[in-house]
């Protein structure tokens, strides 16, 4: 009899797990805002005007699906200001669990990858991220940068023009400058 109250009971919790799994809804669809002001910021007339736009795309990207996302996406990120790389970690990992298909979730975990120098695992998650989401600068200019940490130095100068095609304001733009660790050694001085 025991088995037999267990295994009902057995069912319902694997039931309701998979039932909180798919609870996600689906990203907001802001493609129509975000190419908007992909273009608005390739016509910027100065830095400043730039970095305007820039703060609006990325209230865009960290736009989470639901409220119970939005509080985890946002203790992630506190978490990841003050250092606690761990349960930054831990917070993303929830995300990507929750919805395993919004982009945003992958960027900020590869940017606490980033900042523990793990270039690999922040690579991965910026592939993925990118594959969501592939005009999502941030995770374009994170990866040119996570290539540079890896000495992928063609693959991180490529990366960061195809990110500056959308976005010539980046600051990772200075990488590219003469003498600077992207500077194209092709180029005659």
């Amino acid at each position: 009899m025991v088995i037999r109250c267990c295994v009902p009971a057995l069912v319902f919790l694997c039931v309701g797990s998979v039932a909180v799994a798919s609870e996600c809804p689906a990203a907001p669809d802001h493609s129509g805002p975000i190419s908007e002001l992909l273009e608005d910021v390739q016509s910027a007339a100065n830095e400043q005007e730039a970095q305007r736009i820039n703060t609006q795309l990325w209230e865009y990207w960290a736009d989470a699906p639901d409220e119970r996302a939005q509080e985890i996406l946002d203790s992630g990120m506190s978490r990841r200001e003050v250092y606690d790389f761990v349960g930054a970690l831990a917070d993303f990992d929830r995300l990507v669990d929750y919805c395993p298909n919004y982009a945003e979730w992958y960027n900020q975990r590869a940017f606490v990858h980033y900042l523990r120098r793990d270039f690999a695992a922040a690579l991965r998650d910026l592939d993925r991220a990118l594959a969501l989401s592939p005009r999502h600068v941030g995770a374009m200019s994170g990866r040119a940068l996570s290539l540079l940490g890896l000495s992928r130095i063609a693959d991180a100068r490529e990366a960061l023009r195809a990110a500056l095609d959308l976005n010539p304001w980046l600051s990772e733009r200075h990488l590219l400058a003469p003498g600077a660790p992207l500077a194209d050694e092709s180029i005659d001085l």
